[in-house]
């Protein structure tokens, strides 16, 4: 059953299934019924410092089991993005395949040292339906009014 801090209903459209690896490790949890994204903790046994600049992977004592077909995108927690603390490659990608710890690559973009302790909402998860491409070769490609016009040809 999902974690809703607000404990009200929600329609629940997948399963994710979560072992713990560390006794301290706190499941993902929604924070409003309607949330999008569903809040990742630190697990942590002691505190880890991200200085200015500095890029570090903090553990969540979490291993995923999700849904072939799906995708869980790890993406910056606006509070956190408004101090300079992001995701750097947001947003992250957990495959249905991969069963390992989850962890959150964090980047301090502002001009203190930041602390991360052991619970620290660090990061928000969001479950997405994914779907394959086939690639196929092409002598030529339809032409369009934009064309190549990329990196802010559109304006700013």
């Amino acid at each position: 059953m999902p974690c809703y801090a607000d404990h009200e209903f929600r329609e629940v459209t997948m399963l994710i299934k979560i072992r713990k690896i560390r006794e301290s490790a706190k499941f993902p949890e929604y924070k409003t019924a309607h949330s999008a994204g569903a809040d990742l903790f630190a697990c942590l046994n002691e505190e880890v410092v991200i200085a200015p600049g500095e890029i570090k992977v903090i553990p969540t004592g979490l291993v995923f089991e999700i849904e072939s077909g799906y995708e869980v995108q790890v993406r910056p927690r606006s509070g956190l993005a408004a101090q300079g603390i992001s995701v750097p490659n947001a947003p992250g990608t957990i495959d249905s395949d991969y069963r390992g710890e989850v962890g959150v690559i964090l980047i301090n973009l502002g001009k203190q040292d930041f602390v991360v302790k052991n619970g620290f909402r660090m990061a928000q998860i969001v479950a997405a339906k994914v779907e394959h491409a086939e690639f196929a070769e092409a002598s030529e490609l339809s032409d369009t009014a934009r064309g190549a016009g990329g990196f802010g040809s559109t304006g700013l």
